[in-house]
């Protein structure tokens, strides 16, 4: 949902509008998707990484908009709190040397960053959930200044009726309640963006659920909200919670939520759009003035505004993305599932793992799909959000399996497989998912190291829980400028 919005109320009739233009291009989407030519040819791909903003003293820094206007830089962004920035790397292939590319460009990129927030003495960390966080923290005057964020907040808080109750269970265990979404703003991920062509776009969505439990297995790095330990991945349970519109009577009727794994496997992106307008009413009924059936009788290509609107305020693991560039529409899977950081090399080694396991395993001869429920996707997907790296998970002819020995043995070599059809560098290939082997090997990620280093502060030097999470992320911070891989950082 990433434009601006200048209304604050939305009338009746705005909603039976909206309502009736999302379902509009709903069918004009279901005409292109017959018979319309969609940029496929040579799959390109994206980088979102989320930020954080600290002072000196390891605190949130809440100074989005002015290092914003210091790096004047379209790249980067705002996103829902103040403490927080977005950049968007420039989308490219992977084929040969793409990753290296990457790694150049958003290294470079976070560098400028780096020396322009000094200037309001601000640093920037990569990091799921910022521990040193509090609820006096997250509170609704803390979001960013763009007024989408506040309607967004009066749209779902309205929506619900009540407060929002947070009630995560883990190591430790938080109960408290908020009265707006700032809580979300906690919640900093890195998104990977794979466009495909509509015949496939099922297999590569498919796929993408069957691994979500995978991937936040290996790339958890959030396990401390308002100072208790929680899930290895709380951003998982924090994100659901913080921006559910159902109260509990809701729940129980068996209402969806807004931030949703689903309920299927699916056979086209359609069945995504077409779940999105049957089961969520909309939470900013904005009409623009196309009429796509129109546009598309004409030869043009429609914008689907509301369509893509709606799209962005269902909050899915892995979502559907229709856009256009360069003239043409193209679709995406945005694969939401991972946290910031810690590093650049560790970001870019889930990226290899995903995209390759991806392909690999939307290309095969028997999908997963096919052997796997979708309830047991699901239930990896949380189990491995709670226990991270230790988790154990469901998998065809395996049964239950520790997700490390799942990698190792039967992923990582179709990951490399997948790479190799894309085209990259096998120097490259090796490099990355070489990473995702030694943390294999090791048992150790984000969330490990996090949690081992505020056992060390505590046990060895007798630091309270506060001063050890400050203690940590000063730590992480300067780990993370070395842009070694987590795996093999020091606990001290």
């Amino acid at each position: 949902m990433g434009q601006d919005v200048s209304r604050d109320a939305f009338t009746r009739e705005d909603r039976v509008r909206y309502r009736h233009k999302v379902r509009r291009c709903l069918d004009v989407f279901a005409l292109m998707l017959d018979d319309f030519g969609f940029d496929a040819d040579r799959p390109m791909t994206g980088l979102e990484i989320e930020l954080n903003l600290i002072d000196p003293a390891a605190e949130p820094s809440m100074r989005n908009a002015e290092v914003l206007a210091d790096i004047a830089d379209p790249t980067f962004q705002t996103e829902l709190g103040q403490f927080n920035l977005e950049l968007n790397a420039r989308p490219r292939l992977i084929e040969g040397t793409g990753f290296a590319d990457y790694e150049h460009d958003l290294t470079a990129s976070l560098g400028r960053a780096e020396d322009r927030a000094a200037k309001s003495d601000a640093r920037i960390i990569l990091i799921g959930i910022l521990p040193t966080l509090t609820p006096r923290h997250l509170i609704l005057d803390n979001l960013s200044t763009n007024s989408r964020y506040r309607v967004l907040n009066e749209q779902i808080v309205g929506a619900r009726g009540e407060d929002i109750e947070l009630d995560i269970r883990g190591v430790e265990r938080l109960q408290t309640h908020t009265d707006s979404i700032a809580p979300e703003a906690a919640c900093t991920s890195v998104q990977f963006h794979l466009q495909v062509a509509p015949d496939s776009f099922a297999n590569y969505w498919n796929a993408s659920q069957a691994i979500a439990g995978v991937q936040v297995a290996l790339g958890a790095n959030s396990p401390y909200l308002y100072g208790r330990q929680l899930w290895a991945e709380t951003r998982v349970a924090l994100f659901e919670q913080a921006t559910d519109t159902r109260p509990d009577e809701l729940k129980a009727q068996g209402v969806r939520p807004r931030v949703w794994f689903g309920e299927r496997w699916i056979t086209s992106i359609f069945d995504l759009f077409e779940e999105n307008v049957r089961y969520f009413p909309p939470l900013l009924p904005i009409c623009e003035d196309e009429d796509p059936v129109e546009v598309l009788h004409n030869g043009g290509v429609p914008q689907l505004a509301e369509l893509r609107l709606h799209n962005g305020t269902v909050y899915r693991w892995n979502r559907p993305v229709y856009d256009i560039m360069n003239g043409r529409p193209h679709l995406r899977v945005e694969n939401r599932v991972l946290p910031a950081g810690p590093t650049v090399i560790d970001m870019l080694a889930n990226a290899a793992f995903y995209f390759g396991l991806a392909r690999d395993l939307a290309e095969a001869d028997r999908p997963i799909w096919s052997q796997l429920s979708f309830s047991a996707a699901e239930e990896n997907f949380h189990a491995a959000a709670r226990r991270g790296i230790e988790a154990t998970v469901s998998w065809p002819d395996l049964g239950e399996v520790r997700v490390t020995d799942l990698v190792l043995d039967v992923l990582l070599p179709r990951a490399a497989r997948g790479l190799d059809r894309f085209g990259v560098s096998p120097t490259h290939r090796d490099r990355l998912l070489g990473v995702i082997e030694e943390r294999c090997r090791t048992g150790r990620n984000g969330s490990v190291w996090q949690t081992e280093t505020v056992w060390a502060a505590e046990r060895g030097r007798g630091m309270d829980r506060g001063a050890a999470l400050h203690h940590m992320v000063q730590r992480y911070r300067e780990l993370q400028a070395t842009n070694e891989p987590v795996h093999t950082w020091p606990v001290e």
